[in-house]
């Protein structure tokens, strides 16, 4: 989807990080880079560490590395707060949509917003195929959870934020299918915006502009999406994972 300026260095390098949570190893010296109006899938299955890579380099309490760097915009963040990184222009959509009860559909969605702007708010809605009439809806038990995700990914649509780090984006998503997540990303590119989408499901690769597949804690391949697809497709379903690493035994280029 994207295209890079090759002169450009890469808007986030995470290098080498490490993350324990209860004295267990989840992140285990994890490399990743995303060049700026990229598309970067990461794949894998439920377990793996897709949403505590998210949760980790959103900032999130309890998900600060103990070895590693997080640099964005050649700054290292690795230190940095939730709210700090946010104001650097990095947000997380939720594959638990937040809850922010009791607010108007259009507060809620003006809340990122450095200006609040309802064309806007009325784009976003759009964008995630909700209608005007939200506008004036009310962030409460009434709206189900599909309506309350594709909230979520309009709030990341209308801050216009330079890394938007989707996870699971369909989940509990009731109407919202591929193609309308595609173009959601699409949108979001077209206006300067790079992307990591974190999915249990092969099929976002096409979205991708790259792939990479994280197992155990560790990202084992990166590159063209559709190698990556096959791999994870072909390896991780039951994983084998162990004997490739145990072995050294290559897995076939060709798939």
């Amino acid at each position: 989807m994207g295209s890079r300026n090759t002169d450009e260095p890469p808007l986030l390098q995470v290098i080498d990080l490490h993350l324990k949570r209860e004295g267990r190893s989840i992140l285990q010296g994890v490399n990743l880079t995303i060049d700026r109006q990229q598309v970067h899938a990461v794949l894998g299955l439920n377990g793996s560490g897709k949403s505590t890579l998210a949760y980790t380099l959103m900032g999130c309490t309890g998900y600060i590395p103990h070895r590693g760097r997080i640099l964005f915009e050649e700054r290292d963040i690795t230190g940095l707060s939730i709210s700090e990184r946010g104001r650097l222009g990095i947000t997380l959509a939720w594959q638990e949509p937040a809850r922010f009860e009791g607010l108007s559909v259009a507060r809620y969605l003006s809340l990122g917003m450095k200006e609040p702007d309802l064309e806007r708010i009325r784009a976003a809605l759009a964008a995630v195929a909700l209608d005007e009439s939200y506008m004036d809806r009310v962030v409460d038990g009434s709206l189900s959870g599909g309506e309350r995700k594709r909230l979520e990914l309009a709030a990341v649509y209308a801050m216009r934020p330079k890394l938007a780090i989707l996870d699971e984006p369909d989940s509990g998503i009731d109407i919202l299918s591929l193609g309308d997540i595609a173009a959601l990303i699409q949108r979001m590119v077209e206006e300067g915006a790079s992307v990591l989408l974190i999915s249990h499901r092969e099929e976002f690769v096409t979205i991708a502009d790259v792939a990479s597949l994280i197992c155990e804690g560790q990202i084992v391949r990166t590159g063209d999406p559709g190698k990556v697809s096959r791999h994870y497709a072909h390896c991780c379903r039951p994983c084998d994972h162990h004997e490739i690493v145990e072995t050294g035994k290559e897995y076939d280029e060709r798939l």
